[in-house]
C-alpha cells in the first residue's frame, strides 16, 4: 500500500486515539466486508491493514516517523530508517555492477529484526454475522447461540497437518530453512529475497504423513457453534467484536467475528437513550378524581399512582426501571397520558357533564 495514506482510509486524523481508530475500523468494516451484499474485497483489505499497522503501537510509530515507505514489504523509502543512504547501491548498479542482499534481513536490521514491522505471522480472515434479538433481551442482555459455517482449526490434526502420532522431516521446497530466496534482475541490478516457504509455512519441517481429514491444511471448512454474550443494554445496531472467534489459518492466528445486532420493535415500549417510554390511556373521570393503574413493565407488573386532574399528554416518571447503564444504574420509565373519552354517552352520564357545564367544570 505504498503512498496511501492510513489515517486516511479510515476517515481519521493524524493523532487519533486508539479508540477512535477502533470505532472507525468497525464501522467501515461491516460497510466493505465482502461477505456482505455490495461488500467491496479490495477496500476491505485496505482498511483492514491500515487498522493492523495503527492499531499496533509499535508499527504506528515507524509508520508516523517514516511514512509510507516505513515497511520493507512496500518497498521501502529510498532513505531508510536512521538516515542510511542507499545511493551508494544504486550508483554500482548503474555501472553495470550487480549485488545481492536479502531485503527481509536488510529491513529487519532497522526495525528490531522483525521484518519492517510486519504482521508477525499468518492471520485468519475476520468474519461477519447477523442477528435479531427480541426488544428485552437488548434491555436486560443474553445469550445466544449461532451457527457459522467458517474455516477452522482441523480436529484431527489439532492444526499440525500430519496424522496423529506421525513425526516431521526435513522440508523439501526450502531444505529446512522456512525461507524461499529469489533473485529478480532490474537495472538496478540483482535482488536476492526471501518469503515464506509455501510448502511449510516457515517451520521448515513438514509431516512425514499428511492429515486424512484436512489433507495436511491443518485447517478444515465446517459449521460452528458460537455463543454471542449479549450485553445489556446494547443498541440496535451496535457491533459486538469476538476477539479469535473468526476464521482459521495454517499454524497462524485466528480472525475476529463480528456481530451486527438487531433490536426487534417492542409493541409497547420505547427507548429514548437510558430511559423506556410507554402510552398510559387512562379513564376520563379517573383523570379527574385519580386513580391507581397496574401496568405491564419488562420488570413484572407494576402498580402507577395516576395524580388527580392529570392531563393529556402529561408524563409520569417512574425511577430505576429503564435501560440498565454501564455505571450499573439503570434509567426511567416514562408514561405519557393519553384521556379515553366514551365514544357514546348514557342518559345518565350525560346529565351529569350537564351538571359540570352549569357549574362551570
Amino acid at each position: 500500500m505504498a503512498n496511501k495514506d492510513y489515517y486516511n482510509l479510515l476517515g481519521l486524523q493524524h493523532g487519533a486515539s486508539t479508540d477512535e481508530i477502533k470505532k472507525a475500523f468497525h464501522k467501515l468494516a461491516h460497510k466493505y466486508h465482502p461477505d456482505k451484499k455490495g461488500g467491496d474485497e479490495v477496500k476491505f483489505k485496505e482498511i483492514n491493514e491500515a487498522y493492523q499497522v495503527l492499531s499496533d503501537e509499535q508499527k504506528r510509530r515507524a509508520y508516523d516517523t517514516h511514512g509510507a515507505g516505513w515497511n520493507s514489504a512496500d518497498g521501502g523509502p529510498s532513505q531508510g530508517a536512521g538516515g542510511w543512504d542507499f545511493s551508494d547501491f544504486t550508483n554500482a548498479a548503474g555501472q553495470g555492477q550487480g549485488f545481492q542482499f536479502d531485503l527481509g534481513d536488510l529491513f529487519g536490521e532497522f526495525f528490531n529484526g522483525n521484518g519492517g514491522g510486519r504482521s508477525g505471522g499468518r492471520r485468519g480472515r475476520d468474519i461477519s454475522v447477523d442477528i435479531q434479538i427480541p426488544f428485552a433481551d437488548a434491555i436486560f442482555g443474553s445469550e445466544r447461540t449461532v451457527l457459522i459455517s467458517k474455516v477452522g482449526i482441523c480436529d484431527h490434526c489439532k492444526g499440525t497437518g500430519g496424522e496423529p502420532g506421525v513425526g516431521l522431516k526435513k522440508c523439501a521446497t526450502c531444505n529446512g530453512q522456512g525461507k524461499v530466496h529469489e533473485t529478480r534482475r532490474s537495472f538496478l541490478g540483482s535482488f536476492t529475497s526471501a518469503r515464506e516457504c509455501s510448502n511449510c509455512l516457515g517451520r521448515g519441517e513438514v509431516p512425514e504423513q499428511r492429515c486424512s481429514v484436512c489433507g495436511g491444511h491443518g485447517v478444515i471448512k465446517r459449521n460452528e457453534e458460537v455463543k454471542i454474550g449479549i450485553p445489556a443494554g446494547i443498541q440496535n445496531g451496535e457491533m459486538i467484536r469476538l476477539t479469535g472467534r473468526g476464521e482459521a489459518v495454517a499454524r497462524g492466528t485466528l480472525g475476529d467475528l463480528y456481530v451486527k445486532v438487531h433490536v426487534e420493535k417492542h409493541k409497547i415500549f420505547q427507548r429514548d437513550g437510558e430511559n423506556l417510554v410507554m402510552a398510559l390511556a387512562v379513564k376520563l373521570s379517573d383523570a379527574l378524581l385519580g386513580a391507581e393503574y397496574k401496568v405491564d413493565t419488562l420488570d413484572g407488573p407494576l402498580t402507577v399512582k395516576i395524580p388527580e386532574g392529570v392531563s393529556p399528554g402529561e408524563i409520569l416518571r417512574v425511577r430505576g426501571r429503564g435501560v440498565p447503564t454501564s455505571s450499573g444504574r439503570r434509567g426511567d420509565l416514562y408514561l405519557k397520558v393519553s384521556i379515553n373519552l366514551p365514544p357514546k354517552l348514557s342518559r345518565k352520564s350525560r346529565q351529569l357533564i350537564e351538571d359540570l357545564r352549569k357549574e362551570g367544570l
